[in-house]
């Protein structure tokens, strides 16, 4: 074998690996800005070029060795972002072997094989518990009553039933799930509130699908088109305000659908809970987070004081300036504190600043704006909405400013 040929294979085992990779990784969570720098940083410590473009459904993939006049290209359709953290940490670290010179590109591909066959370090009971402690955690944090944080508890559960059914069914069926798994909830809280008047529909429901809510996909969507990102950061912000409106139609058609069939009585205002509950609440949230986000023990505990660090930092913000100030202050401590980590670790930041964004979920905000409008306080419904994406906007500035204060190693 000649060296040019030498050459060449090792030059197509590269980009077989890094495909492959990047296929995979864009399956597990990070956007599409910290994608593609992490591809070609990747890249370049292998020795070539590359070129990357990164958009919810599409990966292309770009690479040419030196001297190289024409590049090797290949575009890859995908099924959409997905989110498994403990996958993407193992991911990072393969990275690490590879770029150190411990595996070689070919060794790493049967290794990628076996990090997407890892179960997930928790099981269906574990989250199951995390969409129980979700919705608790929120009814809270919205000053339910006792009745509202029971069956906002009980009806995240029926919801995590209709997504494991909806993922054995296939795609046709996940593509339903926004508005069944809405229309299910909004239908239950409606069909309690016949014999407890005192249950707030909305509130329920919101609590109930609050983990299906895509205010990460709205705030990334935000987030990329502020950094010039406009094809990814379009089609993530059109994608989350699709499903936000599925889920609002979904609760709208099964809040109807109970009035249609029995009379249901106006809510009678109860008593919340104590505000001190918050200090349970919050945790809760937190914990549940973590979990669904599949979090690997080894990063779970910071992941949790990631989220710990961004409420913090609300509440000081919120405290001193107001609501957007707070989500500004929470973004920038939870950013210093995620590059901080990471360049210490050396594993991927997006391990513990995922669950802190969406700890500051702007989503929620648009669906009771959406559901305002629709009873005819179209005042309020239009400021909630609008502000759902001051929102955006506040935590997209938190994440330019946090990392010119402590500048992001290039990671997942």
């Amino acid at each position: 074998m000649t060296k040019d040929t030498t050459e060449n294979q090792v030059f197509e085992d590269t980009c077989r690996f890094i495909i492959k990779l990047g296929i995979r990784v864009h399956g597990y969570g990070p956007n599409a800005i910290r994608l593609e720098s992490y591809l070609h940083r990747l890249t370049e410590a292998l020795g070539y070029h590359g070129v990357f473009k990164s958009t919810p459904r599409e990966l292309h993939f770009a690479f040419s060795a030196d001297g190289a006049v024409m590049q090797q290209t290949h575009l890859a359709k995908l099924p959409g972002i997905g989110l498994d953290l403990a996958k993407l940490s193992e991911a990072g670290k393969l990275v690490d072997d590879v770029v150190a010179g411990h595996l070689t590109s070919v060794q790493a591909l049967a290794r990628l094989d076996d990090i997407e066959k890892t179960p997930h370090p928790w099981g269906p009971v574990a989250t199951a518990a995390s969409y129980a402690f979700v919705g608790a955690g929120f009814a809270v944090l919205l000053s339910g009553g006792w009745w509202d944080i029971l069956f906002s508890t009980l009806f995240s559960l029926v919801v995590y039933g209709i997504v494991l059914l909806t993922g054995r069914l296939g795609t046709r069926a996940i593509e339903w799930l926004p508005l069944f798994s809405a229309f299910i909830a909004g239908a239950l809280a409606t069909a309690t509130r016949v014999f407890l008047p005192e249950l707030n529909v909305v509130l329920v429901t919101l609590a109930a699908i609050l983990i299906l809510i895509p205010g990460y996909s709205i705030s990334v969507g935000v987030i990329e088109l502020i950094s010039a990102h406009v094809t990814s950061g379009t089609e993530n912000l059109v994608n989350g305000l699709v499903y936000l409106v599925k889920q609002f139609t979904g609760a709208w058609l099964g809040v109807s659908f109970v009035k249609m069939c029995y009379p249901v009585p106006t809510m009678i205002v109860g008593s919340s809970v104590s505000a001190s509950w918050l200090w349970g609440a919050i945790p809760m949230m937190i914990i549940g987070l973590c979990i669904v986000f599949q979090n690997g023990p080894k990063d779970f505990i910071w992941a949790c004081l990631s989220c710990l660090i961004a409420y913090g930092g609300v509440l000081s913000g919120s405290a001193l300036a107001g609501a957007n100030l707070g989500n500004l202050i929470g973004t920038i401590a939870t950013v210093v504190f995620a590059n901080l980590w990471a360049a210490q670790t050396g594993r991927p930041t997006s391990t513990v600043l995922l669950p802190a964004i969406v700890f500051l979920v702007s989503g929620s905000i648009g669906f009771r704006g959406l559901a305002a409008m629709a009873s005819g306080q179209t005042g309020t419904g239009e400021h909630q909405f609008v502000q759902m994406f001051l929102v955006a906007l506040t935590i997209g500035a938190g994440l330019l400013v946090g990392n010119t204060i402590v500048r992001p190693k290039i990671t997942l």
